[in-house]
Formats: structure tokens, sequence, C-alpha cells
């Protein structure tokens, strides 16, 4: 029998596998994180400083109301519908497709009825649109 006392050998622990896996559980949280930032977010739209708005030939003013109603050149468009708006602002663009759309949204309209009035302009082949607001100072005062 041998009775001397071995050396025991020291245990490794190799850290390059674990570093690998918590690189990879890392880089998927960081993928599939949904920001928080985003819905704590309190808006209040719209309000912006502009110019007094003038009246041009190759406007064409949409007006979206809380309730969903569209008005095109001060004329009341009957139905809420992507091909009615279309035609609408099809007939309302004096100056055919170098037509500029300005869409009045109240500012408690709902979004889809405002993505209504975008996807019928790009049907009516209208596609430069922009957005009006009311200078700060007006807001201040309602």
């Amino acid at each position: 029998m041998n009775f001397r006392p071995r050396q025991k050998e020291e245990p490794e622990i190799n850290l390059i596998p674990f570093i690998d896996v918590l690189l990879v559980v890392l880089i998927f949280l960081m993928l599939s994180t949904t920001y928080s930032k985003f819905t704590e977010l309190q808006l209040k739209l719209p309000v912006a400083d502009t110019e007094a708005q003038r009246d041009y030939p190759k406007e064409v003013l949409v007006s979206v109301s809380s309730e969903g109603a569209y008005v095109v050149n001060k004329t009341p468009v009957t139905g809420r519908s992507v091909d009615i708006l279309a035609v609408a602002l099809r007939e309302g663009a004096k100056a055919g497709k170098d037509s500029v759309v300005i869409i009045h949204a109240d500012a408690s309209a709902r979004h889809q009825d405002v993505i209504t009035v975008m996807e019928a302009a790009r049907r009516a082949g209208l596609s430069q649109i922009t957005f009006a607001t009311q200078s700060t100072a007006h807001a201040k005062g309602n």
C-alpha cells in the first residue's frame, strides 16, 4: 500500500463559456426589451409657434373634427371611408398633383381619422402633406 500523500489538483473554473453565455443573454435582452420611456410621455397636441396662415391656390385644406367628421376646402364630406375622402380630395386639388394637403385635426381627434386622410391623399395622388397647429400664445388663451 502506498500511503504517500498525493498532490491534489486544484479545480479550475473556465470563465470563457460563462462570459459567452452572459453576452448572448445580454444581447437577447437588449433586443427584446420594450422601452417604457415612450409610454411615460404626457402629450398635448397640437401646439406650435407658427406664422399667420396664408391662402394659396395649391392648398387643399382638410379639417378633422373630434367626432371623425371631415371637411375638404370648407365643404363637408358625407361618409368616412377612404374612397369617398379620396374623391373629395381629388376634386378639391386645384393644382392637381402639385397641391399640398394641409390637415387641420382637432387635438382630440382619433389618430385613425388622421391616418385615413393621409391614405386618401395617397390614393388621390397627393404626396405633399403637412399639419396645421395653433400658436402657443393662442393655445394659452383657451
